[in-house]
């Protein structure tokens, strides 16, 4: 299970809509307990590709989320990104990309009125979807 707070959700999906139709990323940061994670900080990074159906996250950003993780006693738990005009799964590049099995790859999709964020576990190419509690 991954829970995250409601004000973290709302934070990547303004920055999900403000960037669309670009796909908007980032990363997550928590801590995990027995199994569970919980996230604890979200990261908003630049998409360097500024792509609408994939994303690179900037470098320098990504040192220094991982740098701001280590100062304030988080882990990573994975990554996001927006799917501005796709469902809230996995693309076959999503997958192939998908080289941590312990990080959650969550994704929000901005295709229908009503935003859908889904998160991911994505091992040997298979996505399976993981329960995401929003609080």
């Amino acid at each position: 299970m991954i829970r995250m707070y409601r004000k973290d959700y709302e934070k990547i999906l303004e920055h999900a809509r403000k960037e669309a139709p670009v796909e908007a990323c980032g990363l997550i940061a928590g801590r995990t307990e027995n199994g569970d994670k919980y996230i604890e900080k979200v990261y908003i990074l630049t998409n360097t590709d500024h792509a609408e159906e994939h994303f690179t996250l900037d470098p320098k950003e990504q040192l220094a989320a991982v740098k701001d993780m280590r100062a304030n006693g988080l882990v990573p738990l994975g990554n996001w990104h927006s799917h501005p005009v796709s469902p809230s799964r996995p693309s076959d590049e999503d997958k192939r990309l998908a080289y941590d099995s312990k990080a959650s790859y969550m994704i929000l999709s901005l295709m229908d009125e009503e935003p859908v964020l889904n998160s991911f576990h994505v091992e040997n190419n298979e996505a399976t979807k993981e329960e995401l509690v929003i609080e």
